[in-house]
Formats: structure tokens, C-alpha cells, sequence
């Protein structure tokens, strides 16, 4: 039977991961007798930042955006401050040499700190010019929404910018938003009677209650997982952002239906509700202006006609035999159409990666991510195909489940990958065959992942080829 788990307990035991990434293992280091690097710390402008520089430098600066840390899963607790996707890179990073820089952002890198990440870090890249040196290279990494501010800067500021490399991507960060209120709305329309517990309406944008209207669509989510029936209907909302149900990373890709349905409640719930639903709207609306996203107004037997999860769809509505696909589209149908403010998606719409960095670009990621799925990367790359050039843009994937995790290993072959590019002027070879055939070679004291719900695991390298499908709603 699937895993389905309480909210309470489940809530406290994820904020008690993302403590425990803090001090999670690192890599072994170097065998040598280096010291450790210089740190340096503090603020500029409100925003926290930390650099770390090795004694033999080797020019080469890392400049890396974190994603999105909702202070739902944080409340008091501190904000981790990293310098890469995971501590135990940050050492294999030092331990070869690089330099690596981040701004924790305003705001204390809560909750949606796009609208100011490039000035964040376009400021502390003045500060490590002018107190630490110029870097001979300075390449822009992220994870996740960290992708965005990453690709954005090398867009903003060129001529400083050698080379972009991102981490499970939501690139198109107008396009994921959308994507997020249908699928709460799509949870609101199939799942409930419109109300929360209260009997007030549940509010997807603007809410006067956001934590009210998250809890009814969390309830709802976690009571339908139980049915077939509500199963079916979870297989749909998810359909919308082809949300993968691979959500364990311990364990391999479900192949059964309901295991997969289990998971795929899992992402609707922490990543697409607790994470992102009404109470993350109410950041985002203070931050540029009112409602920065619209609800799909379309044919929606069409759209799962091209979703990637169309076989689980009607397989699950097959083994649900009080679940009407025809009927439960047309409920999606009927349901208002939800219109963006103007000026607020034109706010948000100015932070968004265009295509058009003259540096070189790599996107790494799982394949089995649900929180920001792959087929973001596909639709990025149909954009610097149409308004630049698509020499400049490559895409590896790792067969691997859950969301960031790819290990130490796997994060440094795609670095090397990127160096070379920058060097040579054409990519190296990105065969799954070869990048593996690296990763190995560093062998299994870098194959550590982290992953929020799961821990610290070790993982084989696993490079593999992938096509993605397309983005739901791309907003180029």
C-alpha cells in the first residue's frame, strides 16, 4: 500500500531536514595538508552574504543562487546559507580550487526573493572584485528558482559572466506560477466544495485567509489519495505540470499505479500547496504588486492530451469507476478564469530568463523531479533556439527521483563539462556513457545526495538519456 503521511507530523519532521542539511556529512577532503579556505561574511544593502577562498585559488569564482525557501518549513528557524547545491560540494569545490559567493538575498532568503537576487549578487560580485581580486572566469550556478536569478544575471550583466550552470530548473519562472494556481485551482474544483473548514471560499489569489484556504486544499489532497476515485482525479490536477510520482529518492522509479499517485500527492501537497499555494501568493502579490499569474483559459482534453502524464491519467480513471474523466474536465472548464493584474505580471515578467546570454549554458537534472519538472528546460531551450543561439544551451539528465538530487559527483562532471565549453568554444561530449565514466572516476566517496525528505544517500552516477516533455505553459 502507498506511504501517505499526516500533515503535522510530516511538516515538523521536514523543517527538522532542512536543520539537519545544515550539518549534514561532507566529502571526504583533499589529501593534502591545506589549510582550510578564508571565509568572509556579512551584509550588503540587507542581504546576507558568505565567500569562501581557497588558499591556491584558481580564478575561477562560483557565484550561487539558492532556490526557494518558504517559511512555512523554517518559522524561526535559521536559513541555511550555502555556497552550492549541497555543503558536501561546497568542500569538493574548495578543495580544487574555486572561489564561491552567495547572497542570501532580501528579505533573509525567505519566501520569493526573485525580484532582487541579480542586484543581490551583481553587488556582492562588486564586493569580491574590489576586496578579494577580479576572477579570471566567473561563472553564475543555481538550484531550482536560484536557475532563474543564475541565467537572468549572465543576461543582465554579460560582460561579467562567463558560463551559467543550474540545478533542477524552474527556468521559466512566469510559466511555473501559472502552472501553480491551476493546479490549485484544478485541487479547489475537483476535490472540494469550495470552502474550508470555516465555510468561507477558498482563495487562490488575493486571499484574505491563505492559511485557511492552504489547509482545505492540503486536507483534500490528503483524504483523496485513500480512493480510487480521488486517486484519479489526483492523477489529473498532476497531469497539469507533468508531475512525476517518483517523490522517494531511496527508492526506485514506482511502478505501480497507486505507488505513483501516492507520490505525486506528495508534490501536490508540500511542493504545489503547503509550498507554493495561497500563503506563498500573498509574498508574491506584496512583492510585485497584486496577482502575477493567470489560470488557463483553453481546452483542457487538449492539454492532457499533451501532458506527460496522460497513460497514468486514464489508467487511473479506468480503475476508479466513480471517476468520470469527460465530467471532471468539464468541471476544469466550467471554473472561472483567473486574470493576472497587468502591471504585477509585468513586474514579474521583467525577472524571467529571455534566451539571450552570450554565455554558455548547462541544465542538470533529475528525471524524476516533480517539484520543478524537467520539461522546463525543454521549453527554455525552444526559447534560445527562437531569439538566440542554440549552440549555446545543453541540457543533462540524471535517472534519479525527487527534487536537487544529484550528487557531489554528478555536479562536478557537469562543472568540468561547462569549463571546457568555456575553453574550447564547442561542447564537449555529453554522452550519458561518458559523463558517468567521470563520475565514477571520482569515485564513491562524491556519490552523497541530499534530499529534504529523505536524508543524506549515496547513488551511483546515473547520467541518461531524456527528452522531456514539453512545458505545460510556457509564457515565452
Amino acid at each position: 500500500m502507498p506511504r501517505t503521511r499526516q500533515i503535522p507530523t510530516a511538516l515538523l519532521a521536514l523543517a527538522a531536514l532542512f536543520l539537519s542539511l545544515l550539518i549534514a556529512p561532507t566529502v571526504a577532503r583533499a589529501a593534502n595538508d591545506a589549510p582550510p579556505p578564508t571565509e568572509h561574511t556579512g551584509e550588503i544593502d540587507g542581504a546576507a552574504y558568505r565567500v569562501l577562498i581557497p588558499e591556491d585559488w584558481n580564478g575561477t569564482l562560483l557565484l550561487y543562487s539558492h532556490g526557494n525557501y518558504p517559511s512555512e518549513f523554517f518559522g524561526d528557524r535559521p536559513v541555511p546559507h550555502f555556497l552550492a547545491n549541497q555543503p558536501a560540494t561546497e568542500a569538493a569545490l574548495t578543495d580544487r580550487g574555486y572561489a564561491l559567493a552567495a547572497s542570501l538575498f532580501q528579505g533573509g532568503g525567505l519566501d520569493f526573493t526573485v525580484p532582487t537576487a541579480v542586484g543581490d549578487q551583481s553587488r556582492l560580485l562588486d564586493w569580491f572584485e574590489q576586496n578579494v581580486g577580479e576572477p579570471e572566469r566567473t561563472f553564475t550556478t543555481g538550484s531550482s528558482m536560484g536557475a532563474v536569478t543564475a541565467i537572468k544575471h549572465a543576461e543582465v550583466e554579460p560582460d561579467r559572466i562567463d558560463g551559467v550552470l543550474t540545478i533542477g530548473g524552474a527556468i521559466d519562472v512566469v510559466g511555473m506560477l501559472d502552472t501553480v494556481l491551476d493546479v490549485n485551482l484544478a485541487t479547489k474544483a475537483l476535490l472540494t466544495d469550495g470552502t474550508d473548514a470555516g465555510g468561507e471560499p477558498i482563495e487562490l489569489v488575493h486571499p484574505s485567509d491563505p492559511v485557511a484556504s492552504r489547509a482545505a486544499l492540503v486536507d483534500a489532497l490528503t483524504a483523496a489519495v485513500r480512493t480510487p476515485d480521488g486517486r484519479a482525479r489526483i492523477a489529473l490536477i498532476a497531469s497539469l505540470n507533468n508531475i512525476t510520482g517518483w517523490y522517494d529518492v531511496t527508492r526506485p522509479r514506482p511502478d505501480d499505479l497507486e505507488d505513483w499517485i501516492n507520490g505525486q500527492a506528495q508534490w501536490l501537497i508540500w511542493a504545489y500547496t503547503t509550498g507554493l499555494g495561497p500563503t506563498a501568493r500573498v509574498d508574491w502579490e506584496a512583492e510585485l504588486g497584486g496577482n502575477v499569474s493567470a489560470s488557463f483559459d483553453g481546452d483542457w482534453a487538449h492539454r492532457l492530451v499533451h501532458s506527460g502524464d496522460l497513460r497514468e491519467v486514464r489508467a487511473a480513471y479506468a480503475a476508479a469507476p466513480g471517476a468520470d474523466l469527460s465530467a471532471d474536465l468539464a468541471a476544469l472548464a466550467a471554473e472561472p478564469v483567473v486574470e493576472a493584474d497587468p502591471d504585477a505580471r509585468a513586474n514579474l515578467v521583467r525577472h524571467r530568463p529571455e534566451g539571450t546570454t552570450p554565455s554558455p549554458v548547462l541544465t542538470l537534472h533529475t528525471t524524476g523531479d516533480g517539484g520543478a519538472p524537467p520539461s522546463y528546460e525543454r521549453s527554455f531551450g525552444d526559447r534560445v533556439a527562437e531569439v538566440g543561439d542554440r549552440e549555446r544551451y545543453r541540457s543533462v539528465y540524471v535517472e534519479r527521483g525527487a527534487h536537487l538530487t544529484v550528487s557531489v559527483a554528478e555536479e562536478l562532471v557537469a562543472l568540468r563539462a561547462l569549463e571546457r565549453r568555456v575553453d574550447a568554444g564547442h561542447w564537449p561530449s555529453l554522452s550519458p556513457r561518458q559523463l558517468n565514466r567521470a563520475a565514477w572516476e571520482l569515485g564513491p566517496d562524491y556519490f552523497g545526495i541530499f534530499d529534504p525528505v529523505s536524508g543524506v544517500s549515496d547513488h551511483e552516477p546515473a547520467f541518461t538519456h531524456f527528452v522531456p516533455p514539453r512545458a505545460a505553459r510556457p509564457s515565452w
